[in-house]
């Protein structure tokens, strides 16, 4: 009887067939939704200016909350995801990104448009789209390098027609009209996540139940805490409570793994750097070009143009990064590209005509596909699977913390001067330095490990925490689950 239900369990076991590629449909369109939405900020750059006398530093706080929220909500993510399920936390996000956009409609000052447009809709958007990468490695087993590869391309479909629906609505209808339609846009997340069912096991248990068992230490953590209520000793249940506090801290920011593996340590530093001067051009090229007689349409239509070219760019160089001649060598890749990156910044210093912007915006979609495709494998390379989850939770906080005080900072440097410049000066600094010092950093590490191997004569035993190692990221078996919290951002 029971080997009947089991059985008839695992035949309708969803994983790899039938509806899971509707959810991975669902998550595509929850990329596009969220993840590309901060793109189109820039085209009302100039008229947030107007209507609100703000400067340009006032005005860039906007979208760096909006990012630095959406990229930086990882663990309070994770939790709801661990407590309430995948299905209810993309909803959970779709409403609040509504709300937060319709709210801003209605918006009288710059600092309220901070906390609508750029706390509730950042946030809204951060549980949409992390749950919703969170769910397809439910779904997925064999092909869930596949289906992480095509629900990316939503987000490069987000940066094609954000900026071009923006820019009609705001010269149709103006921007407080705009914020309000995008409200109801943004709750199609919603329907997404009303996709995403959760996914039945051949015991008939839920893999995404909405109250997990508890682990058998959290169980004993209970007890023990309530044991201390009723102790005479408060130190002790001081104590626990501290202990409980340092658990959670180790299990969703990895300080750990931050102080003993140095490329860890490398890279969460270098892409920390580089995330300063990465997110400038995506505010700042838009009313640079106007302010340099651009048309206002064709100025919307450069960040189409990177969106577009990211569509076939980036799945082209995640299959190039993955072949064997890179194995161990996708940190240099990386540099590479955020150097590029870097480079393409003085294109624009040379001069501000759209035909010259236009070669900008190519040369920049190349070096973005390559950082975009191999932020979060470099990372898998140099940190073990195990605590990949972990490790992701403090490179995404640390990464948030320099995406939300970047623009505003260099748009104090422009209302100063007067000259956009400047921010093309700024991002090429940060781009450049990240890169070299990943790439110098990374090699003096390899040279150091091979001077150790050759002393020892042996293998070191727990070369992760020395070197840059690449750790094997094959798909997990059928048999295992995949991993419970996962929390994960796109560039």
């Amino acid at each position: 009887m029971s080997q009947g239900r089991a059985a008839a369990g695992e035949a309708a076991k969803p994983q790899d067939q039938g509806w899971a590629w509707m959810v991975l449909l669902a998550a595509v369109l929850l990329q596009g939704l969220t993840l590309g939405f901060p793109s189109c900020i820039g085209v009302f750059f100039t008229d947030l200016q107007h209507e609100f006398q703000a400067s340009n530093s006032e005005t860039s706080w906007f979208p760096s909350i909006m990012v630095a929220v959406l990229h930086g909500g990882g663990p309070l993510c994770s939790i709801l995801v661990k407590r309430f399920g995948c299905r209810f936390v993309v909803m959970l996000g779709g409403l609040l990104s509504g709300v937060g956009m319709v709210s801003s409609s209605f918006c009288k000052s710059i600092g309220q448009l901070y906390f609508t447009a750029g706390l509730i809709t950042g946030l809204g958007s951060c549980f949409s789209f992390q749950a919703g990468v969170t769910v397809l490695g439910y779904y997925f087993v064999r092909w869930r390098t596949l289906a992480n590869a095509m629900a990316s391309t939503g987000v490069s479909l987000g940066f094609t027609l954000w900026p071009l629906l923006s820019r009609y609505l705001l010269d149709e209808m103006g921007w407080r009209n705009t914020f309000l339609i995008f409200g109801g846009i943004l709750l199609n997340c919603c329907v997404c996540g009303a996709i995403m069912r959760p996914v039945q096991l051949a015991s008939g248990s839920l893999l995404q139940s909405a109250k997990p068992a508890e682990e058998p230490g959290r169980r004993a953590e209970g007890a023990q805490l309530s044991n201390g209520a009723s102790s005479p000793h408060p130190q002790l249940q001081q104590q626990t409570r501290r202990t409980a506090c340092f658990q959670m801290l180790q299990k969703y920011l990895a300080f750990d793994i931050f102080c003993q593996n140095k490329g860890y340590q490398i890279y969460t530093i270098g892409v920390t750097w580089m995330m300063m001067g990465f997110a400038l051009p995506h505010v700042y090229l838009v009313p640079y070009a106007i302010q340099n007689g651009v048309e206002e349409r064709r100025a919307a239509l450069l960040i189409s143009i990177i969106g577009f070219i990211n569509i076939f760019i980036r799945p082209l160089t995640g299959l190039l990064s993955g072949h064997r001649v890179f194995t161990g060598r996708r940190i240099y890749l990386f540099s590479l590209a955020v150097f590029l990156c870097g480079l393409s910044n003085f294109i624009c210093v040379i001069s501000a005509q759209f035909n010259v912007l236009i070669i900008y915006c190519v040369i920049l979609s190349i070096a973005m596909s390559g950082i975009g495709a191999l932020t979060f494998q470099v990372l898998m390379d140099v940190v073990e699977m195990d605590r990949f989850s972990s490790a992701l939770g403090l490179f995404t906080i640390l990464e948030s913390i320099t995406l939300l005080i970047g623009p505003p900072l260099t748009g104090l440097l422009v209302d100063i001067t007067s000259d956009f410049h400047y921010v093309f000066y700024t991002s090429s600094f940060f781009l450049i330095s990240a890169a070299s010092f990943m790439g110098f950093s990374f090699c003096a590490l390899e040279k150091k490990n091979n001077k150790l191997k050759e002393a020892s004569k042996a293998p070191v035993d727990n070369s992760s925490r020395y070197q840059y190692n690449e750790m094997p990221t094959e798909p997990q078996s059928e048999s295992q689950s995949p991993p419970a919290v996962m929390y994960v951002t796109s560039i």
